[in-house]
Order: C-alpha cells, then structure tokens, then sequence
C-alpha cells in the first residue's frame, strides 16, 4: 500500500500561494490530477511537484505511480487494482453564505456525474470568475443605488456577451452590527459620520461592500467621512466579531452573524440572494437540477431549519436571457 504524502486543496493553495478557486481551476482543467476522499479534494506529492516542474518550463514524470486523477471531460482514467472511475464534472460554487453548502450537498446526492467544489468569493469576484470560466454556480447579493435593484444590472454588465439566468436562492435581512443596547444610537447610514463612531469595513468585491458605497454615494458620504472605513474583514463573521470585541462601533452585514457573535443587529434592508448560471449546452442539465433543488420541499425544509431566511421568492427566475 502507498503512504505517499497527499494535500488538501487548501494546503495546495498556501504552498503554491494562489487561491484556492485557481487550485479548483488547475484540477478542472487536468493540470493538476487530484482524488476525492469523502468530499475532500486531495493531490499527491508526487504530481504537485510535477505539475511544479512543468511550470517552470520543464517536464519531469511523477516519482511515483498516481492512484487515480480526476477525470478530465472526454477522458476516463483508471488506477491498477481500481474499478474504472465514473466519469463527471467539477461544479464550483462560488459565494459564502452556508445556503450553498446545503445546495453543494444536494446537487451531489441528485446527480452523482456532478463533484461540488465549493469557493468562497465575494459576489463581484465570483462574477469576474464565472466570466473568466473558473466558476459554474455564483450567488450574488449587489445593490444597484441606480434602480434599487439587485443583482441584474451587475450581471447584465458584468457577464456583456454570455447567455445566463439569475433565479432566486433566498432573501435574508442586511444592516449594522452594534455594541449591546445600540449606545451610540446608529440607525441610519449619515450617522456613521458622527464623531466618535468607529467603523469595520468588508473587503472590495463583496457584496456588503457593495452596500456599502452604493449608499454612501446616495447619502454623499465619502470613506474620508467616516472613521474606520479603511479597514476590511473577508466575512460578515469577522465583522461582527471586531464589533463584539469593541475594536469598533458599527460594521454592516447579515443578520444571522450578529445572533452567532452576540452583538445587537439593526436591520436596514432586505437583500435578495440570487445564484446566476450560464446557459450553455454544458450546463443545460445543471440547471435543471439546481431549478428541481430550489423547488424541493426537502431543500426547503433545511433551508428553513438554519433560520433568518425568507423563501417566498427561492427558485424565481428574476432576469434570463436567450
């Protein structure tokens, strides 16, 4: 038996110090052969050093027989000693909120030639991604200060020249994180301004900083404006928890964050939570599949189980193209 060295996607992503939605791309494209184990993605030693060779311009066979790779579309490998792999398709997911990992869950158990890969980028970078082909499945929640829309006019711009539809996934509460009883009595977006209110910012591309600057430039408040605009979290987790450790006054997220960190949440507006695909010969069946998901009665049961969800709208097309 083998006891060759094996990495996780993530550990793939801090050696080779690139993210790890590029270490999905690499694996989609037969770049660089992985296995599944459970629902972990794993690469071998031996074939991420090959795979480091042939970049810097050279080829150099693995040092070691590989187990089994992915398959790659068209092509079905098979391992000594294994029954032949099915073959499938990497689906990559790309969003954060914890509803795509159920979804991740059930494409899986509906169809077994799809492999879920989950990436957690924000709306705007999951857009980019999607448009560049690193990304099947994105959720976007970007407000649009212009029509007071979500998510179609982004798309619209962003994906210029592609075929897609945007449906529906969730609507669920945005607004500020707070200290316990609200003291400095933050309730509208000009109060950011007030002196003495410190603020936590989300990181460019997100969907919250989107929020963000669109209200801001409808106000007419500047980042100069406000104390604290500078500084960035990756997550609406991470936010909330600068606000419950007092290193700042306001931040602004979802709601369910501020009920997992304890901090007090002042609701501003509901957003709507949308998942775009691209309509191609390719993803006909996927789409399929993610409609008959979002139209279940068992998808909505969990989704309903993890609370702060409105699902009035889930699996409405909301804007198609044809």
């Amino acid at each position: 038996m083998s006891h060759e060295k094996s990495y996780t996607t993530e550990e793939i992503a801090k050696l080779l110090r690139i993210s790890k939605l590029t270490v999905y791309d690499l694996i989609k494209k037969g770049e660089l052969p992985a296995y599944r184990v459970g629902r972990q993605m794993r690469v071998d030693e031996s074939d991420l050093e090959a795979y480091k060779t042939r970049a810097k311009g050279g080829y150099r066979a693995a040092a070691q027989p590989v187990a089994y790779t992915l398959p790659v579309p068209g092509q079905a490998q098979q391992a000594p000693g294994q029954a032949q792999p099915t073959t499938g398709r990497n689906v990559i997911i790309s969003g954060q909120d914890v509803s795509l990992d159920l979804l991740s869950s059930h494409l899986e158990k509906s169809d077994a030639a799809l492999r879920p890969l989950r990436s957690y980028q924000g709306s705007l970078n999951s857009l980019v991604a999607m448009y560049t082909g690193k990304a099947d499945i994105v959720s976007t929640h970007l407000f649009d200060g212009e029509t007071m829309d979500y998510n179609v006019p982004y798309v619209r711009r962003l994906l210029s020249g592609h075929r897609f539809v945007v449906v529906n996934m969730l609507a669920r509460w945005a607004g500020f994180y707070v200290q316990p009883g609200n003291p400095k009595q933050l309730l509208s977006w000009t109060d950011l301004t007030k002196s003495g209110v410190r603020m936590v910012n989300r990181e460019k591309g997100s969907g919250a900083r989107t929020l963000i600057e669109e209200q801001f430039r409808l106000a007419s408040i500047t980042g100069r404006d406000v104390n604290g605009y500078e500084r960035e979290e990756n997550s609406h987790l991470a936010v909330a928890g600068v606000v419950a450790r007092k290193e700042a006054d306001v931040g602004v997220g979802i709601e369910k964050a501020a009920r997992m960190v304890g901090v007090e949440f002042v609701p501003l507006i509901k957003e709507r939570y949308d998942l775009v695909i691209l309509k191609t010969g390719e993803n006909e069946a996927l789409l399929k599949t993610v409609m008959d998901i979002l139209h279940s009665a068992a998808f909505s049961k969990e989704l309903e189980a993890v609370g702060g969800y409105d699902l009035s709208q889930t699996g409405k097309i909301m804007y198609e193209t044809w």
